[in-house]
């Protein structure tokens, strides 16, 4: 049997299953840390329940995603985590799910692998969202998770702290309210609402214009151009403003 032809018997297996995300419907990629409870506290001794080293290399590792060859309107990160809005136009690979799980997932691997020295995976989903609104809840969703995240981290690394088992400390905390959670980090000289907004609401990362001086090249004239550059936003709104703040990237884009 000639090559071509046992490729193209073979290929059919390899793509069968092939599923991709329909135009017009907008996709969010969500890359997860895999074992990263174990890798932070066991093999790694960072500092919890959070440690600006790591909080820096899932920056890091976003701002690679966001340059890797995809168009990516926002990337957030909070914890271990990883999600990417694309441009509504975006249509590399035909938009196969296969794909974009794999290349990102791959990517983000080893971008994080490298900046800790040792080895790191990641997973990816992609998420799709039919419409602005949704693109909007996602994301809220995310930056709330992170709010719930921090207080019970904070709360239960307090009571570790004081010698309380893992059993103990989890249990203590089982039926507590958000105020109670927060009273408790109170009494132990720690107010919640005082703590960095980064470990509260996570990170985000967008482009934005801004001008820079430079020279007319025919003329040799001084000008001012505008430019635009990934920023790094540590401060993120918070509830309803942060959803205005997702619409308003959607609305700005370039199609």
């Amino acid at each position: 049997m000639k090559f071509d032809e046992l490729d193209e018997r073979m290929r059919v297996f390899e793509t069968a299953h092939d599923l991709c995300v329909l135009p017009g419907v907008f996709m969010v990629a969500r890359i997860d840390g895999r074992g990263f409870t174990r890798l932070t506290k066991e093999v790694h001794a960072f500092e919890s329940p959070f440690d600006v080293r790591v909080r820096d290399m899932m920056v890091a590792t976003t701002e690679h995603l966001m340059s890797c060859g995809f168009r990516i309107l926002y990337g957030y990160t909070q914890s271990d985590e990883i999600s990417l809005l694309f441009h509504p136009d975006e249509d590399t690979f035909g938009r196969k799910t296969r794909k974009l799980n794999s290349i990102l997932a791959g990517e983000a691997s080893a971008k994080f692998s490298l900046l800790l020295g040792g080895l790191a995976a990641f997973d990816c989903r992609i998420c799709e969202l039919p419409n602005a609104e949704l693109v909007r809840d996602y994301f809220r969703w995310r930056n709330e998770d992170a709010h719930r995240n921090a207080l019970n981290g904070h709360c239960y690394w307090s009571l570790r702290r004081e010698g309380k088992g893992v059993d103990e400390a989890t249990n203590t905390l089982v039926g507590l309210s958000v105020a109670q959670k927060n009273e408790l980090l109170f009494q132990r000289g720690i107010q919640f609402n005082d703590l960095p907004n980064w470990q509260k609401r996570g990170t985000g990362l967008y482009r934005e214009a801004y001008e820079k001086e430079a020279r007319n090249p025919r003329t040799g004239a001084a000008v001012r151009v505008e430019r635009r550059r990934l920023k790094v936003d540590f401060e993120l709104p918070m509830k309803d403003a942060y959803g205005a703040f997702i619409l308003s990237l959607l609305e700005g884009q370039d199609r």
